[in-house]
């Protein structure tokens, strides 16, 4: 079966790919997406370049749900970035919960795409409204939340010297 993207479709799909995977590390590795390490900027970046090549990047033809998701993003990043700055010590929950907000957005069509493409010679949903996809999509909330409370729940405990939250 041939390859239904063009080149820029395959540029953002790796870029993204990528994006993800620095999300998730920056939440293994730090409790959270800390906008202010190497692991935190580099998933900012990704995202960005992920959301920009997304505007070219148009099977339909025409804007998508996941367009105004990517402006969504695009809108919530520099806020996650900069709540701190903004609210004080509020601030850090609000970065904490945006910021995670950012990754399970890019994840509504990372979901949506994979589950649509693959495998190549049958994919597992035939559309967007498909099923398996709203029952993924509400499986991402759950774990979202539950993934928030533990992220707060973090904050609250006392961190050891040396160990920065921002």
């Amino acid at each position: 079966m041939p390859n239904h993207l063009s080149l820029l479709g395959i540029v953002h799909t790796v870029i993204s790919i990528f994006a993800v995977i620095a999300g998730f590390v920056a939440l293994y590795r730090d409790g959270q997406i800390k906008p202010g390490n190497a692991v935190g900027k580099t998933y900012i970046i990704l995202t960005i370049l992920t959301c920009l090549t997304s505007f070219g990047v148009m099977k339909t033809g025409h804007l998508t749900p996941a367009h105004g998701l990517s402006v969504l993003i695009l809108i919530l990043l520099p806020i996650g970035i900069y709540a701190p700055k903004w609210f004080g010590q509020r601030g850090i929950k609000a970065q904490v919960i945006v910021m995670t907000v950012t990754l399970m957005l890019s994840l509504v069509p990372a979901i949506t795409e994979t589950l649509t493409r693959l495998p190549v010679t049958h994919p597992v949903a035939d559309g967007p409204d498909a099923s398996i996809i709203k029952f993924s999509n509400l499986v991402l909330l759950i774990v979202f939340v539950t993934g928030i409370f533990f992220q707060l729940r973090r904050l609250r405990r006392p961190q050891p010297a040396g160990n920065v939250t921002a």
